[in-house]
């Protein structure tokens, strides 16, 4: 799942990678640059992420579609329920590690 945040400068802005791992398995250094290595190889250089983050599941409505506006949102501060109700969620909880996320970045800042 990409998000592209955009620069409120107007500068280039920063695109994230999430993915979901089979079970047993984390996102190590290794497996980054292995995904890094692929997106450059047999896509383009500038597919390439600046980050790549695990999640455990990405947020989907109930018809399977992926939620990239209430994700943008929640990574820029907004809170999970202003943004989707969790009844209209696939996996209810599916936000939570987006809003985590969203406060990691901020208190590494």
């Amino acid at each position: 799942h990409v998000v592209h945040l955009e620069d409120d400068e107007g500068g280039a802005g920063e695109q994230l990678l999430f993915v979901v791992l089979a079970a047993g398995h984390e996102l190590d250094a290794a497996t980054r640059s292995e995904i890094t290595d692929r997106l450059r190889s047999q896509l383009a250089p500038r597919h390439v992420p600046d980050r790549v983050e695990q999640m455990e599941v990405i947020p989907r409505n109930l018809t399977g579609k992926k939620l990239e506006l209430p994700v943008t949102q929640i990574l820029r501060g907004a809170p999970i329920d202003s943004v989707a109700s969790r009844g209209s969620l696939a996996a209810p909880n599916a936000l939570d590690g987006y809003a985590a996320y969203a406060t990691r970045r901020v208190s590494a800042r």
